[in-house]
This record gives structure tokens, sequence and C-alpha cells, in this order.
């Protein structure tokens, strides 16, 4: 087996997306209410989504 490196980039895309997103949810949620709660459901819940997607991952055949 090789061991090949991925870059920096490739690695850390989705924890960034993920943090991202829950971080503008939750400025939003401090922000105030109406269209900010708004933004809050919707980045912290694909936040949650994105992060247990990788628990519910068919195996490959």
């Amino acid at each position: 087996m090789s061991h090949r490196s991925q870059p920096a980039r490739r690695i850390f895309a989705w924890p960034l997306i993920i943090a991202l997103l829950t971080s503008t949810g939750l400025f939003a949620a401090l922000l105030g209410d109406g269209m900010w709660d708004s933004l809050a459901w919707l980045g912290l819940g694909l936040s949650a989504v994105l992060g247990l997607q990788g628990l519910y991952r068919r195996p490959r055949q």
C-alpha cells in the first residue's frame, strides 16, 4: 500500500464549512428575532446534518 498525503485544503474543507455554518447560526441567534431566527435555524441545522452525515453513510460495496 502506498501512502499519499493530501493537501491541508482538502483535509480541512468540510470541518471549516461546518465551523462557519455553526458560528453564523450562533451569531444570528444572538442578534434578534424574525429573519435572524430563520438564519440561526438554517446555520445550526445544516451544520448538525453535515456533522451527523458520517454516522449514517452506507458502507461501499
